[in-house]
């Protein structure tokens, strides 16, 4: 198949790269995101998408909007002649114009088993809930929010000590594979689509640095996958005698009420907090000032006396 993909982070490379890779498909065009500042120079920063797409020397496009660049950019795609456009993590809602344009249509890659976590964070947003499963669903897309036929859908566990984090890698080429196979499905006239449930919908809101402070009052299940969720970014903070620091990974010891207050370090040589219900363990942290790090390493060269409170803020 002639593809156009539509792709921006480190989520959408793993499909581009199985196309490249499969032989049986020519990316003739990658849209991302255009290159942004980041760093104290504010540097701009190609995606990583871009990256890939021009180490392969495909065409790269980067509009600020497709709508209000319709003109332009549509004439580039009727250009390409797409049998299919791919859309993964892309960033933008694709105007009816150029949804009309491919012979198969465009279809989407979305990190959850839709209709549940619509929107912009499925990953986060599962692993912040609590789920025991999430997965991804290649879906042909329509005017709404993720609202389209479902073209292929397969689930996977969240383990209880699965971060965010991993659960983007795990999801990243599990839908990369998924893509490969709803192409051929598309091709050879086999794939089913089925229309979403939306009394059944649920929204994935985007996270925000706000959700950053961890509430020791909650119990340990709900600190535990707050950390998770949020690792590795924006990720989980507390405060330590003032100073902040970043968890990044975390167990649960206990989930038994303690006589300790919330928030309470109740460890020894082990970073033990207490919860409102429980007692969460903290093994791998990012100190103010510091390098990320186990959690026993820090506390090797930095003891915590025991009674010590961390605090939801400074």
């Amino acid at each position: 198949m002639d593809i156009v993909f539509m792709g921006t982070p480190d989520f959408a490379v793993k499909a581009l790269e199985k196309l490249y890779e499969s032989g049986a498909h020519n990316v003739k065009a990658v849209f991302t995101q255009p290159d942004k500042p980041k760093g104290r120079g504010y540097k701009l920063v190609p995606p990583p998408v871009k990256t890939l797409a021009l180490e392969h020397g495909t065409p790269v496009y980067q509009p600020q909007s497709l709508k209000k660049e319709a003109d332009e950019y549509i004439s580039v795609l009727k250009e390409c002649a797409p049998d299919c456009i791919v859309v993964a993590a892309y960033g933008k809602l694709l105007p009816k114009e150029v949804l009309d344009i491919p012979k198969y249509g465009c279809i989407n890659i979305h990190a959850s088993l839709l209709p549940e976590y619509r929107g912009a964070a499925p990953i986060q947003r599962s692993v912040l809930d609590g789920k025991a499963q999430t997965g991804v669903t290649i879906m042909q897309l329509a005017e709404g929010l993720d609202t389209g036929d479902m073209l292929l859908q397969k689930a996977v566990d969240i383990g209880e000590n699965a971060t965010s984090a991993d659960m983007f890698d795990i999801l990243a080429e599990l839908g990369a594979d998924m893509l490969l196979e709803t192409l051929a499905a598309l091709e050879n006239g086999t794939a089913v689509p089925v229309k979403q449930d939306d009394s059944l919908a649920t929204y994935a809101h985007i996270i925000t640095k706000d959700m950053c402070p961890i509430d020791f009052s909650k119990p340990v299940f709900e600190v535990h996958k707050h950390i998770c969720g949020l690792s590795d970014a924006p990720c989980a903070l507390c405060w330590l005698n003032g100073k902040r620091i970043k968890v990044y990974r975390s167990e649960i010891i206990s989930r038994e009420k303690t006589e300790a207050q919330a928030g309470e370090f109740v460890g020894g040589k082990r970073f033990d907090v207490a919860c409102g219900e429980g007692v969460i363990r903290f093994t791998e942290i990012q100190a103010e000032g510091g390098k990320r790090m186990k959690a026993q390493d820090y506390l090797n060269g930095k003891p915590v006396k025991a009674g010590t409170v961390l605090t939801s803020e400074p």
